[in-house]
């Protein structure tokens, strides 16, 4: 998940993070000590409770953080990992990358602690972070979508609004007709989507419809995005814009203040947007399920970051602590979002975040622990686990805007099948 964070993220300077750490060791006792390196992407204020509390019960252990803009977080770990930078001993791993950050080399291997892991988050969250049989990171957060409706956009149109009831979950087809009965009634426009163009929150529609993620072979690596379901998911997707139904001309975490300034009937967005909704939004809403297509599957986007320890770190017995604190502890695992509207990977740390994001929600968001708790436990399809993910992503995201603006969905899904499979060539 690519979530935006453009309002308190400062840019930092890529030489600035080549920081020399000082080694941790293991005292008499066994316990690590030293200072831990840390890189990321967020804004340090994300991580202070972590780091806080974390060194209050390892009071031998000192974390120092480096942030890395998110578009240049990629290139900066493909430069410092591959050149063997030892000053980087934890860094937040991109689920979706995993697989070519493990194949390279570049994570160390935890399968050791997968049983631990297994039982301490959602079977996604542990299998997100397996690849050629091993266990390369821990799961720290986790994500889903929801639905968030304009109930006066609605009532105007004479509709009754759904429900967070999942069993009650409504299908894309219903939310186009309802949708379009809003704008007759005033509304501008029937439905907006947060990550617009984004294969995150897209991969839903084609897996709903049973094309499944678009990656398949025994190597992930032969691309899938022509079959009858992803061309009916993108004819579908590129309607709602040549409609109307849609915006265009809006990039992705652009969206939501269409839905707050009530412009829109649905909107498709994170649970960190409950807190913006109630903060923002003056008219009456709510949320309900993500929807799904008519006679297929209930499908949900999940995944978010999990953190690894570099092959090259000279610190890994206390990179070990900090990883197993965050991932495993309930009290550190929920330390991680206590600066941050984002739901942690532990489980039992998600049941007790859940309700103080309801809390933050109000009325208005009643429900939505539970909805939550049921997506990422039953709904929730990861991004495929890929040597060749950061391509395909690329090529599909390019896909989505040429189709947004227009483009024939079965002739542009071809053309990026064959880029992709000539990008994988390279590989």
């Amino acid at each position: 998940m690519k979530r935006s964070r453009a309002a308190s993220v400062a840019a930092v300077a890529i030489g600035a993070l080549f920081i020399a750490g000082c080694s941790a060791t293991a005292d008499d006792s066994g316990s690590a000590e030293g200072t831990l390196q840390f890189l990321g992407t967020d804004d340090p204020a994300t991580y202070a409770p972590v780091i806080d509390a974390f060194e209050a019960s390892h009071p031998d252990i000192t974390v120092e953080y480096s942030q890395v803009p998110f578009d240049q977080y990629s290139s900066t770990l493909q430069q410092r990992l591959g050149a063997g930078d030892d000053t980087i001993d934890v860094y937040g791993v991109d689920q979706p990358n995993l697989s070519q950050l493990a194949a390279q080399g570049f994570l160390e291997d935890l399968s050791d602690l997968e049983g631990e892991a297994k039982a301490a988050t959602s079977e996604g969250q542990y299998e997100i972070n397996l690849y050629d049989g091993k266990m390369w990171a821990l799961s720290v957060w986790n994500s889903t979508q929801l639905m968030f409706y304009n109930r006066d956009a609605l009532t105007a149109a004479g509709i009754e609004a759904p429900t967070a009831d999942p069993e009650a979950r409504w299908t894309w087809e219903q939310i186009e007709e309802a949708g379009r009965a809003a704008q007759a009634s005033g509304t501008q426009y029937g439905l907006v989507l947060e990550q617009i163009e984004a294969y995150y929150q897209l991969q839903p529609l084609a897996e709903s419809l049973g094309g499944g993620s678009g990656i398949v072979g025994d190597e992930m690596l032969t691309a899938d995005i022509t079959n009858d379901a992803w061309v009916q998911a993108m004819d579908w997707y590129g309607e709602t814009f040549a409609s109307g139904l849609s915006p265009r001309g809006v990039g992705g975490f652009q969206t939501a203040p269409i839905f707050s300034d009530g412009d829109a009937a649905f909107f498709v967005g994170g649970p960190w947007d409950v807190g913006r909704m109630a903060a923002d939004a003056d008219f009456d809403w709510g949320i309900a399920p993500m929807p799904y297509f008519e006679g297929g599957d209930a499908v949900t986007p999940t995944g978010s970051w999990s953190w690894g320890i570099n092959t090259a770190s000279k610190n890994k017995d206390a990179a070990r602590e900090f990883l197993e604190f965050a991932a495993f502890d309930a009290a550190g695992a929920l330390s991680t979002a206590e600066a941050t509207t984002i739901i942690p990977a532990n489980t039992d740390a998600e049941a007790e975040y859940l309700p103080g994001l309801e809390e933050l929600g109000g009325e208005r968001a009643a429900g939505v622990a539970d909805l939550i708790s049921f997506e990422v436990e039953n709904t929730a399809v990861s991004r495929p686990t890929s040597v060749g993910y950061v391509q395909f992503e690329a090529e599909m995201n390019k896909a989505f805007a040429d189709i947004r603006n227009g483009s024939d969905a079965a002739e542009r899904l071809g053309q990026a099948a064959s880029q992709i499979e000539a990008a994988w060539d390279k590989l």
